[in-house]
């Protein structure tokens, strides 16, 4: 049994959210959250948030053991990028692109 949870249009570059799920990826749901605690990225907290919002879908479920969760998948999708410029020498603009990620976990039994 599954328990998915997803984050869409978190203002955030894909880049550096791979960066923090690439840490939890395949560990049990409680090792995963104290790695998530201590780890100096703004991408944890967020990350953070998610895996307890996927626990708390996976309670729902009167067949899954919560004490055996670990995160089976965890990846992070490109958003839409808000496109704006920047004033550069002799009347040029420069293009600047914020990134957006959609973010999903997939917890399973072990």
């Amino acid at each position: 049994m599954e328990a998915k949870a997803v984050a869409r249009y978190i203002r955030m570059s894909p880049q550096k959210v791979r960066l923090v799920v690439d840490l939890i990826r395949g560990k049990k749901v409680q090792e995963a959250r104290n790695i998530l605690l201590y780890t100096r990225k703004y991408a944890a907290g967020v990350v953070a948030n998610l895996l307890k919002s996927a626990v708390a879908n996976a309670a729902q479920n009167p067949n899954i053991d919560e004490n055996i969760l670990y995160v089976k998948e965890v990846y992070v999708d490109q958003g839409p990028a808000l496109k704006r410029w920047r004033a550069r020498a002799q009347g040029r603009a420069a293009g600047i692109k914020k990134r957006s990620s959609h973010i999903t976990i997939i917890l399973d039994e072990k």
